[in-house]
């Protein structure tokens, strides 16, 4: 077995990718036992042999969590005992006796009754079975015994495994169940490159349905961006002739006029907004989880990330220690812009803003799998690990990209200056309220995803491998196309209103649309799944809220950049006296 724990070289490809493997004949095939748990709860997963189950007489070896991915999934690979050998059949032996006591049969007993199935593997294959199944009025209870595999072979290469499960035995206490297996191998015409395609599923992925809200997604696209262009664009012209012909004016016809709009908070568009720590640690950390999202996307469209246990976990944590500097050059040179003084705490804050979010509710779910004996409790030197992934590496990269952008953009170049005494906001419609502004503005962009939301929630949440990453880069595209439309008609209209308010409210409101997701997390939950227990609502509700809370941060960032490039436009093109 491969004994290596380097989540920095798989990142980007796993070691079992790199040099897959190949076998002579006879060569010893190890088939390794990972988790067993209820089908319906995929993340309450148990150790195989936490269930009174034999192992093989076989001498046991040690499995090594190969990456940081692995150890956070859970994946607790443990020896099957069973004696594999590549090309040589083995008619159905048996390998091992349970001695059935109370103890045991209740055991057996609870997991049918929850519909307990396992995992385990065979050259980096996935295979699946389940424990038993009751009879019809659910009185007797039957374990299957029998663990028939037909393994395909194309060269010296393992391209498919199949399980088949027989010999159903009833459970009765006091008794000895022999389990048994038979190994069958068959040369077969699939391509090593192409063994997981099986584990696809492209009429799910690839339906009708989900084609059909890319193009209306990307038809709102254009016609969101066309109406705000062509709003824009006119309103805008008249907002410029009027200004230009107010000052031709002299000062007595300009104090008589009806003076409005965008051009008289001039003075105060460009103040630092409220809380500036935290609100550019939010706009640091937006671009980097953009950042992130758009290379993981591009990485897995290159490479088939699924095809290895914890991949796409460990390359996520490396792309997003490695763009540290991202959060910290924008978040730094924005609070240097709006004359923040406390840069160390600034960066402190931006660096450890999204880790601490995760990581306090990772640790909070932990000790609920830790009272569950869940495989899914993170390991002690997993926490060290990723502790010293963000003190040895988040924080200095950060360091860095900080004192960048302090000293490459930090100097504050507004078009207008800022007035000595903030200008008193008038009294205006409700609907123009900042709030109400928030509450809606997170409408549109959730309506341009949340189909895709569901098929990300079912590879997730259930047993689908999702692989399209060509539809997520489309639907992150159209996220962001439509977020900054969305605020920037929001911020023109506040503006508008001679609210100057305009930062705070452009991220919130773009940044709303995680209310939506996770209200949606709720529907999906509740008559989209049947999953149960305290464990797996927890983990559920605990990660979506992870989930929702860093794509709400990350349209926010988008949102307020969009919208400050708009700003700037507009105030650049007035004369200002």
């Amino acid at each position: 077995p491969r004994n290596k724990f380097s989540w920095l070289a798989v990142a980007v490809e796993s070691e079992a990718w790199m040099f897959p493997e190949r076998y002579q004949d006879k060569e010893e095939v190890v088939l390794w036992m990972n988790t067993v748990g209820p089908y319906h709860n995929r993340q309450e997963t148990y150790k195989y042999f936490s269930l009174p189950f034999c192992v093989g007489s076989k001498k046991s070896i040690s499995h090594y969590h190969e990456t940081l991915g692995e150890a956070l999934q859970g994946v607790e690979l443990e020896f099957s005992g069973l004696d594999i050998k590549f090309k040589d059949d083995v008619m159905q032996t048996t390998y091992c006796e349970i001695d059935l006591d109370k103890g045991r049969r209740d055991a057996f007993v609870y997991a049918i009754k929850n519909h307990y199935w396992y995992q385990m593997y065979i050259d980096d294959l996935p295979i699946w079975g389940i424990v038993g199944e009751a009879d019809e009025n659910g009185e007797d209870y039957y374990l299957w015994t029998y663990k028939k595999l037909e393994i395909g072979y194309n060269g010296n290469r393992i391209v498919d495994v199949n399980l088949t499960s027989e010999g159903k035995v009833k459970l009765v206490p006091n008794t000895k169940i022999q389990m048994s297996y038979s190994v069958k191998w068959k040369k077969s015409d699939v391509k090593f490159e192409d063994r997981f395609d099986k584990y696809l599923d492209p009429s799910f992925f690839q339906h009708r349905i989900h084609w059909f809200s890319i193009f209306n997604s990307f038809m709102m696209v254009i016609f969101l961006v066309g109406l705000v262009s062509m709003i824009l664009m006119r309103t805008l012209r008249k907002d410029y002739a009027r200004y230009s012909k107010e000052e031709e004016m002299d000062d007595m016809d300009r104090d008589l006029g009806d003076e409005y709009g965008w051009k008289q908070v001039h003075g105060d568009v460009f103040r630092p907004s409220s809380h500036p720590l935290i609100f550019s640690s939010l706009i640091g950390s937006g671009c980097q989880i953009f950042a992130v999202s758009l290379i993981v996307i591009v990485v897995a469209m290159i490479e088939d990330l699924y095809t290895e246990r914890g991949s796409m976990l460990s390359t996520a944590i490396f792309v997003y220690a490695a763009t540290s500097p991202v959060n910290g050059y924008f978040g730094g040179s924005l609070y240097a812009r709006q004359g923040g003084r406390r840069w160390i705490k600034q960066m402190f804050i931006g660096a450890f803003l999204i880790p601490a979010m995760v990581c306090g509710t990772a640790f909070f779910i932990n000790f609920i799998a830790i009272y569950y004996h869940a495989s899914r409790a993170i390991p002690f030197g997993t926490m060290v690990a990723v502790c010293c992934i963000c003190f040895f590496v988040i924080l200095p990269l950060n360091l860095v990209g900080t004192i960048l952008g302090r000293n490459l953009s930090g100097q504050p170049n507004f078009p207008c200056r800022v007035n000595a005494v903030p200008r008193p906001i008038p009294e205006k419609k409700w609907f123009m309220e900042p709030a109400v502004i928030v509450c809606l503005g997170g409408i549109l962009p959730f309506g341009s995803i949340f189909i895709e939301m569901y098929f990300i929630f079912t590879s997730f949440w259930a047993y689908k491998i999702y692989y399209v990453y060509g539809f997520m880069m489309l639907v992150l595209v159209i996220l962001c196309i439509v977020t900054v439309c969305v605020t920037i008609v929001c911020t023109y209209f506040l503006l508008n209103a001679e609210d100057y308010r305009w930062q705070w409210t452009s991220f919130l409101s773009a940044a709303s649309t995680a209310i939506y997701v996770y209200m949606y997390s709720f529907y999906y939950y509740f008559f989209k799944t049947k999953m149960y227990g305290l464990f797996q609502t927890s983990f559920y509700f605990g990660y979506m809220a992870v989930f929702s809370t860093a794509l709400g941060i990350m349209c926010g960032a988008i949102g307020y950049m969009g919208t400050s490039a708009f700003v700037r436009k507009i105030y650049t093109n007035v004369k200002i006296d």
